[in-house]
């Protein structure tokens, strides 16, 4: 099998590495943190002394750091050994505009820079599961959509625009936390009413507002334009009731959707959709 090298070995870094180590990859690896190298060269990894040599001689390269100032500084450093036509695949959570300018830079200048963050645990990187997003031309996808494939189970062409796997991710990444807000307040409203966080998790065994996802963003999408199926007034009644039944205990995300929902009713909307409130 041809020589994969991989540079940031963090968690998710490192589960990659052990992922295509078990498929029989040959894997050169590099971090700025030597000591993180030791476990996966002792699982058959060969440690890089900096990224050009971890590079040279590579069919594919994969840069997994912290944001774009490493990226920019990564790839600057494995150029000197970079082989010509060898993509760099970047799973970096970077900023979009930083990925277009970057990728319009490095394609100029001959390099075969792919965008292509994940939404991946460490787990999810050492069973080869989870999604890959993947920006840019249609001939890079059709190509390497099958080798990406055997490290994340699912990749997802985004299209040929090359910063909107990046936008993706940060999209998705603001749900996750939005989410985790949203159980914090589950939270709140049970320890106000004298129920354990275990017991008020119980009710999402049955309801399970993810896949109502799609659904509410259209919702959102239509605004006050929508058809009303819950109304503002009702939906403000509600949240109010909430943080009240929360009690002392702290909320994050009430009170910013109660004064969201206070202005939408200041403007009239009071009988259009719930959704409206997010329409400043």
């Amino acid at each position: 099998m041809s020589t994969i090298a991989l540079l940031g070995t963090g968690l998710l870094g490192s589960g990659m590495v052990e992922n295509l180590l078990a498929k029989g990859h040959p894997v050169r690896i590099w971090n700025r943190s030597r000591s993180k190298l030791a476990p996966l060269v002792q699982q058959g990894a060969v440690a890089a002394a900096d990224p050009a040599d971890a590079v040279r001689g590579a069919a594919r390269v994969h840069l997994v750091l912290a944001e774009d100032t490493a990226v920019d500084a990564v790839v600057g450093q494995l150029r000197p050994g970079l082989g010509r036509g060898v993509p760099v695949v970047d799973h970096s959570t970077n900023l979009p505009a930083k990925v277009a300018a970057r990728f319009a830079a490095l394609r100029r200048d001959g390099v075969r820079y792919v965008p292509a963050p994940v939404f991946m645990s460490p787990a999810n990187a050492r069973e080869g599961s989870g999604l890959m997003l993947l920006a840019g031309p249609q001939a890079d996808a059709d190509e390497l959509t099958p080798l990406l494939a055997a490290m994340t189970g699912k990749v997802l062409h985004t299209g040929e625009r090359p910063d909107l796997a990046a936008v993706h991710k940060l999209a998705g990444n603001s749900v996750f936390f939005a989410l985790a807000s949203a159980i914090h307040d589950v939270f709140a409203i049970g320890a106000g009413n004298g129920v354990a966080p275990a017991e008020m998790l119980k009710l999402f065994d049955v309801f399970k507002p993810g896949a109502a996802l799609p659904w509410i963003g259209q919702r959102v999408l239509a605004g006050a334009d929508g058809p009303t199926s819950f109304e503002l007034a009702m939906a403000r009644k509600d949240a109010r009731l909430m943080q009240e039944s929360a009690g002392s205990a702290r909320t994050i995300l009430l009170p910013a959707i109660m004064a969201a929902m206070d202005a939408a009713i200041a403007r009239g909307l009071g009988h259009a959709d719930y959704a409206a409130f997010v329409h400043g």
